[in-house]
């Protein structure tokens, strides 16, 4: 199996831990992640995203419960934002990536483009 970039680890750490909610073990984040990754390389992980600030840990029994510090939401657009920002072509990026999305995703991206579109004083 190919590995997978380490930023993209992060990233499916992070949605699996936002996906348990409240608080999980390294274990039942390992649970939910495709590819059975190593334990050891998942708690390193985690270990890297509470030196970022991303996550917060309390202690059980001998190991630690993670929890999201940070918006997910607000996360991944910002790491979209990066992207589009250092692309040749955003435009391009964004054409690929609107038709990339599924029917429902598409429709949902319409629905906030709608909304954002909208002046505020229009009711």
């Amino acid at each position: 199996m190919p590995r997978r970039p380490l930023g993209q680890l992060e990233a499916e750490v992070l949605a699996a831990l936002a996906g348990l909610g409240g608080h999980a073990s390294t274990a039942e984040i390992v649970a939910r992640l495709d590819g059975d990754p190593a334990y050891t390389t998942v708690n390193t992980i985690l270990h890297r995203l509470h030196e970022k600030r991303l996550v917060s840990r309390t202690r059980s029994g001998r190991s630690y419960r993670y929890r999201l510090a940070v918006d997910e939401s607000a996360l991944v657009a910002g790491r979209m934002h990066d992207q589009l920002r250092h692309a040749s072509d955003p435009g391009g990026v964004l054409s690929r990536f609107a038709r990339s999305l599924s029917a429902d995703e598409a429709r949902a991206l319409r629905e906030f483009l709608d909304v954002a579109d909208r002046p505020e004083d229009a009711g």
